[in-house]
């Protein structure tokens, strides 16, 4: 059956693919950004589909639609673009909660949250699962982002018990793949483009911190499954590649996909970085099923070819203004 869905952060790097996905499934998508980090150009494809459509708008602000589903994304997810605003990234997280759960209360929509591993801080428990509460420094460089992600779970569980609203909470660990932005500071996208560029790959620390990182078509499946899951499967649920690597293990394995002449530059670390980062998905395949299935070389291969256009069509320094 045909869902009207809402996405909001719909023109960003998940949201546009999430976009295409709901449209191939035969919905009807309503694309809300107010392309601070988001960009028109994500979506162009998209823009002469009948089913589709497009509101530039600040989810800050109300908005009055008429919808069977929300998936709330909007909110800028990298440390360089959240840090250039803070307090409008905590309002984005908080103030746009409220407004998308308040519009789902008034149409009865049931409605998904894009939160993050960030709401863990610098984990004390490793790999991390739902039942962590987490280390966050609440006065932080990093707290408007994850502290407002953790306002909007609470906000989320409390319209869940209080109004008996549908939701879904996500919380997402590092995700790359096509349509990152080259300039937005994470660490697949940092390397990959100054791979290419043969220029040195900044790494911040010794190198020993781990991440795990997911491709964006596992990432928006898990989405979809934990969105059609059981009403009474609420979340938080962790979605995200276990697979572990240290910074260091991925600027070599990107130097040498790349085959660039790179070298490896150390800096200091960023206050309140997190040391380690992996998730426990076990929640995510009892409940949903799912589990993911690129490896981190396909997934980065993909993400090279698409770098490369990037910067063969001579777009690569990119403001943080460039659609507004």
């Amino acid at each position: 059956m045909r869902k009207r869905i809402l996405i909001t952060g719909g023109a960003g790097f998940l949201g546009s693919h999430l976009c295409e996905k709901l449209l191939a499934e035969g919905h009807e998508v309503i694309c809300v950004d107010n392309c601070f980090t988001g960009s028109k150009q994500n979506i162009r494809s998209l823009l002469d589909n009948p089913y589709f459509e497009f509101i530039r708008h600040d989810i800050t602000f109300p908005l009055y639609v008429e919808v069977d589903q929300i998936y709330n994304l909007a909110c800028p997810a990298s440390p360089v673009h959240y840090q250039f605003d803070p307090v409008q990234t905590t309002k984005t997280s908080v103030h746009g909660a409220i407004n998308m759960l308040g519009l789902a209360k008034r149409v009865k929509a049931k409605i998904l949250q894009a939160s993050t591993s960030e709401i863990y801080g610098d984990p004390e428990v490793h790999p991390q699962t739902e039942s962590y509460w987490g280390r966050v420094n609440p006065i932080g460089i990093r707290a408007c982002y994850d502290e407002g992600k953790r306002c909007a779970e609470t906000l989320f569980f409390d319209y869940h018990r209080q109004h008996r609203l549908r939701i879904k909470v996500a919380r997402i660990f590092n995700t790359y793949g096509p349509r990152m932005r080259p300039d937005d500071g994470r660490v697949i996208s940092n390397f990959i483009v100054q791979a290419l560029k043969n220029e040195p790959l900044t790494l911040y620390g010794d190198g020993s911190q781990t991440r795990s990182f997911c491709y964006v078509d596992d990432m928006i499946e898990a989405l979809t499954l934990l969105m059609d899951s059981p009403d009474e499967f609420t979340g938080p649920v962790n979605l995200g590649n276990p697979g572990e690597f240290t910074i260091q293990e991925l600027a070599v394995m990107i130097i040498d996909m790349t085959g660039s002449n790179s070298k490896i530059e150390f800096r200091p670390l960023p206050g309140d970085d997190p040391m380690q980062r992996k998730p426990d998905i076990a929640l995510a395949g009892e409940k949903l099923s799912w589990q993911p299935s690129i490896p981190l070389k396909d997934g980065l291969k993909t993400t090279i070819d698409y770098f490369e256009k990037v910067i063969s069509n001579g777009v690569c320094e990119l403001s943080v203004f460039r659609d507004r």
